[in-house]
């Protein structure tokens, strides 16, 4: 059997006509850059899941660079981020000019741990990004707390979690700003690049909406520096078509999650371990094995797909040689950037394919 770790035809298939439809629709109305189905993507995204407003822009990625704009932060600032995330988190800061400074993980949820932060506060932290990792929510009431105490800024990157759950509140309008990307991988994804902006902050939204579009409130008149950053119609279009799939989908998901953690009972493997606080929507089902690679090797060649996600810690990038970090200063992050693997898990998973993943891997000596 052959179980693909993403299959992003399987996906598409169900929905090609409905899509190619939109796409006609589209064409017809000639809304390209941002446009009627910008706006009604930006609606319906802010209903479906709770949020009290959503501006469409570029990507997950440039919604972090815009966010960091509107709140203000620049050079002399520092902003705190987890060392074990996906890197554009820590591009928070970094295309402004702030200095970025490492938090550990928690080893339970894999996200930010609040414990570490507070140590980590100066007069110059402007803000705190937090990742809601593989689709589970961090621990957001002690990391507000901890903002409010020392007046910073929490930056919610969500770009894994859509739909994911903190005590009943949807994540990305928790923090002061939220952050979601819409890569085709992800949970809601588009056929291209895609993100969007969320926030219970009407002026910082409308900060947005202009620094998307080249700095301007009308055009030609251009107020200040502005980025061409805005979503595009045909790819607002194609989430309109998925946004009504996307509670069903998340809950296969949940599903298939509760299938593996029910399932694999191989003593070498560590489960992730769903937080009480929330509800995961399972980007990624994420085990750990002392032997990871060699784990790696051995789905493969029994037809199961994986990934290391992810391999390298943060603080251990190239690009971030110069903040002088080195092995050992964050070991849960370090441990689990070793020990990492990422199952299948996407929605269009057969239940025989899924039963075939635990079958192998409460097979593996």
């Amino acid at each position: 059997m052959k179980v693909p770790f993403i299959d992003l035809q399987r996906a598409h298939a169900p929905l090609k006509e409905e899509l190619l439809e939109a796409f006609s629709k589209t064409l017809d109305h000639g809304g390209f850059c941002l446009g009627p189905d910008v706006e009604a993507f930006e609606a319906g995204f802010a209903e479906e899941l709770g949020l009290a407003g959503a501006v469409g822009v570029g990507s997950g990625t440039e919604a972090l660079h815009l966010i960091a704009l509107a709140m203000g932060v620049g050079p002399g600032d520092e902003v705190i981020v987890p060392a074990f995330t996906f890197i554009a988190s820590a591009w928070f800061s970094q295309y402004v000019g702030a200095k970025v400074v490492f938090a550990d993980i928690d080893p339970k949820t894999f996200t930010i741990d609040p414990q570490s932060i507070e140590k980590l506060i100066t007069e110059k932290t402007k803000a705190i990004v937090v990742t809601h990792l593989f689709g589970q929510a961090a621990d957001m009431e002690p990391i507000l707390g901890i903002a409010s105490e020392h007046g910073i800024k929490v930056v919610e990157d969500a770009a894994q979690a859509h739909l994911a759950q903190y005590k009943g509140r949807s994540v990305g309008d928790i923090g002061d700003a939220g952050a979601f990307s819409f890569y085709p991988t992800k949970n809601l994804g588009a056929l291209g690049e895609g993100g969007a902006i969320t926030s219970r902050d009407g002026e910082l939204l409308d900060q947005v909406r202009i620094l998307r579009a080249h700095g301007s409130k009308e055009r030609y008149l251009n107020h200040f520096v502005g980025y061409n950053n805005r979503l595009e119609g045909l790819q607002a279009a194609s989430l309109n078509v998925k946004l009504p799939h996307l509670r069903g989908k998340t809950a296969r998901r949940q599903k298939i999650a509760r299938a593996y953690l029910g399932g694999i009972r191989n003593p070498d493997i560590s489960l992730p371990m769903p937080a009480r606080y929330g509800e995961s929507v399972y980007h990624m089902f994420t085990i750990r094995h002392a032997e990871r690679d060699r784990l790696k090797a051995y789905l493969a060649e029994q037809g199961i797909g994986s990934d290391i996600v992810y391999p390298y810690p943060l603080h251990l990038q190239p690009c971030f040689n110069f903040l002088g970090y080195k092995e050992g200063d964050f070991p849960v992050s370090e441990e689990l950037a070793r020990t990492c693997l990422s199952l299948p898990i996407v929605p269009e998973l057969t239940d025989e394919e899924v039963d075939y993943v635990i079958e192998k891997l409460n097979a593996f000596e």
